[in-house]
């Protein structure tokens, strides 16, 4: 039998606070409970000022002063650490360098990976902490033996176990998230944070990548990686356009391709394929995105690898659906089979598997295989 994880005695708990109201609320359940809580603002950008427009991003000036303001009202110490330097190379660099190389990466998911649970976590234990706490929207189970598994939160509406699955069972057993077991919805978490007298109730929720103050991420691209014109081929390998730089788009993206013809069949047309070795997209129609079947590196397991071949449900997008899947690891390679073909699944995005709520694992989808398009 599980159940979620319920300390018996207190402990030393390190809170990450964002400045947001999930974070801020997820500290004062933390010090409710008798935990000794400290909080924690994390500066990632050497020039904060250009972190956030309006409810864009989380780490602005403006969202520290939030976070130590809700501190206050907690009661609890607060600092800030500057991450700034590994959050560039670990997150930014690599975000930059994916797309380069024609992959679409999740930058939330390597941030919880390479910076909350890797370089938060492990400096809160040096410094004698027992426990991270985040605002995330997930649960820590514990087992009868001792180990720990992720869930999906109570709330599907508000889960972000997808965005956790790279924790394995050793971060996990220093992870807490007071939000996750707890059926409220986030106007009943406002309204618990104005009633704890947190003036970050009504603040609006950040959004899209918050190292792109804008939201443009192909002018972000371009900046960095410089404008370099190719061709748009369809599937035959025909040039019917150009574009500014193949980093610029997605696999499934059917929005802003720019074609002056359109298709003979009359139907919209679809990125397929990016290939930065030629600098060329190749677009056709919707069908040409079904894939049956992909092979995905790097796993990462909340718990035991498990053995063999198994089915399980898949996760592929932050806010996407499950799927049915059949999964084996071979030879370090993850090989996934869908029961039935899925749209827009492009490498470098996350694959998470789930065994019920349970989050398995995950892995980076490094190849596709297409369904057969009738001609």
């Amino acid at each position: 039998m599980t159940q979620p994880t319920t300390p018996q005695r207190p402990l030393k708990v390190l809170a990450a606070m964002s400045g947001g109201v999930d974070s801020a609320v997820a500290a004062a359940r933390a010090a409710e409970a008798g935990h000794d809580v400290t909080g924690v603002h994390l500066a990632l950008s050497a020039n904060p000022q250009s972190f956030r427009t309006g409810a864009r991003g989380c780490c602005t000036i403006e969202d520290s002063r939030d976070a130590r303001r809700a501190a206050d009202v907690i009661g609890i110490p607060f600092y800030v650490w500057d991450l700034a330097e590994r959050f560039r190379e670990d997150v930014v660099e690599d975000f930059i360098a994916e797309y380069e190389a024609g992959r679409t990466p999740n930058p939330c998911l390597r941030c919880n990976e390479k910076i909350k649970f890797a370089a938060l976590l492990d400096k809160a234990l040096a410094l004698g902490f027992d426990a991270v706490c985040t605002g995330h929207y997930a649960t820590v189970v514990l087992n009868e033996d001792g180990s720990r598994e992720l869930h999906r939160a109570s709330d599907m509406a508000k889960d972000q176990s997808y965005v956790l699955g790279v924790l394995d069972e050793r971060q996990l057993a220093h992870a807490m998230f007071p939000l996750g077991d707890t059926l409220t919805t986030k106007d009943e978490i406002r309204a618990e944070a104005e009633r704890r007298g947190l003036a970050v109730a009504k603040k609006p929720d950040s959004h899209d990548i918050c190292f792109i103050a804008d939201g443009d991420t192909q002018g972000f691209l371009a900046d960095r990686l410089g404008k370099a014109e190719g061709d748009i081929v369809d599937e035959s390998g025909a040039r019917i356009g150009s574009h500014e730089g193949a980093f610029g788009f997605t696999i499934g993206q059917r929005k802003g391709l720019r074609i002056g013809h359109p298709a003979p069949d009359g139907k919209p047309r679809y990125v397929l394929d990016i290939s930065p070795v030629n600098n060329t997209v190749t677009v056709g129609p919707v069908e040409a995105l079904d894939v049956t079947a992909l092979g995905a590196i790097k796993p990462r397991w909340c718990g035991t690898a498990p053995a063999g071949p198994g089915t399980y449900t898949a996760q592929l997008r932050a806010h996407g659906g499950e799927t049915e899947v059949t999964a084996e690891l071979i030879d370090g390679e993850l090989q996934v089979r869908f029961a039935e073909p899925v749209r827009g699944v492009a490498p470098g995005q996350a694959i998470v598997l789930y065994d019920g709520t349970r989050v398995v694992g995950s892995a980076t989808i490094a190849t596709t295989e297409r369904a057969a398009v009738d001609a």
